[in-house]
């Protein structure tokens, strides 16, 4: 395999974290395709951090000095931590590890770090079978890792062996060298990847719809997600124009999900949507936001068969539906891209959204999206 020099290892991040591709990087440096990607891969995609005196982040053999003399005066470790600019625990953990007041030697400790520095650190998650076997269990069921994270936190309150972060369980998966969870579970992410990769472009808008009312005229009680009954959809789209509809509900992030006939056409749109709504009380459905899609050209006789306010997103403002852009994304791990999705009965649609209604999520709190809608229905 090439080896990159520092000076090329240092541009090829300064041009990744710039938003250029790999092909264009490796054009650049006059490096092949592939040793391009094996350092991105091999340092999970992010810029590794620097280790020895070079990091700021780290303690310097000058600042070891400085403690050591400040030990010597017998002065408190919130002092010395004061003249160097560093929180006392950093100061009163490194004379821990080293020794202690009495037999901390700044030198001894200087090396001590280095080689702490550059030896292979145990992961957590390869050390401890229950708690593997734990991230395991969830990653299988499409759990997120910040998901997981919190819920050990709950379901072991007590037991501090069976924490982890989020960080952690994606180094795990990401990282080669690193990884102690099964590699097939990466396929478990939302994502579908087995690297980490830059957000893609926002996806395009089509042509011009009649009479819109935009997202800038919505109530405010709309914005603030005070008030039930306000929901954001859009279709996910596969092979040979098959689509599905998605629905999510702003206050509980409730998700519906509905066949589309191929073609997108928006007629069929507007009688599979319509028929979607009418599953639910009445009064939890208010409004409805929406893109640009031609599919809800029909926006208006939508409104008059159901009461239901249309609101049409801004151009290429993919966050203005939030809750939804981040829904269709969870929604490609049981409908992944490429696939046709009009071979998936409405059986198969409300098996998944009741996955996705069961998931405990961190912005309720980590309720679930059917709970949430339960205590709203009280």
């Amino acid at each position: 395999m090439e080896r990159l020099s520092d000076v090329e290892r240092e541009e090829l991040w300064d041009r990744w974290e710039a938003g250029e591709s790999q092909r264009s990087i490796s054009r650049r440096l006059g490096r092949s395709p592939s040793t391009i990607r094996t350092q991105l891969v091999s340092s999970g995609w992010r810029r590794p951090v620097p280790v020895g005196e070079w990091c700021s982040l780290r303690l310097s053999l000058a600042d070891r000095e400085e403690i050591s003399r400040g030990l010597a005066r017998d002065e408190s470790l919130r002092s010395i931590a004061s003249r160097l600019g560093r929180s006392p625990s950093t100061v009163s953990r490194e004379v821990k590890i080293n020794g202690g007041h009495q037999k901390y030697r700044a030198t001894v400790a200087h090396r001590a770090s280095r080689r702490r520095a550059k030896r292979p650190k145990p992961m957590k998650l390869a050390e401890c079978r229950r708690l593997r076997d734990a991230v395991d269990e969830k990653l299988v069921l499409w759990w997120s890792p910040g998901q997981i994270s919190r819920w050990l936190v709950r379901a072991y309150p007590d037991d501090e062996e069976m924490r982890v972060s989020h960080e952690t369980i994606y180094q795990s998966l990401f990282v080669q060298g690193r990884g102690a969870l099964r590699k097939e579970l990466w396929r478990s992410l939302r994502t579908g990847r087995a690297v980490r990769r830059p957000q893609g472009r926002p996806k395009s808008t089509k042509g011009k719809i009649r009479d819109m009312v935009m997202i800038s005229e919505r109530p405010a009680e709309i914005e603030d997600r005070a008030v039930p009954g306000h929901w954001e959809g859009d279709l996910i789209i596969g092979t040979g124009k098959s689509a599905i509809g998605t629905l999510v509900e702003r206050q509980t992030r409730y998700v519906m999900l509905f066949r589309v006939p191929k073609g997108n056409k928006a007629e069929d749109v507007r009688v599979a949507l319509t028929a979607t709504i009418k599953r639910l009380p009445e009064h939890l459905w208010q409004s409805l936001t929406w893109d640009q899609g031609t599919e809800m050209a029909q926006h208006a006789q939508f409104t008059v068969d159901t009461g239901v306010q249309v609101y049409f997103c801004d151009p290429k403002s993919p966050w203005q539906r939030g809750s939804n852009e981040n829904t269709n994304g969870l929604l490609r791990q049981y409908f992944p891209k490429g696939t046709d999705l009009s071979q998936h009965t409405q059986d198969v649609l409300d098996q998944a959204a009741y996955s996705l209604n069961t998931r405990p999520r961190q912005t309720l709190g980590d309720m679930t999206p059917s709970d949430k809608l339960a205590e709203v229905l009280q």
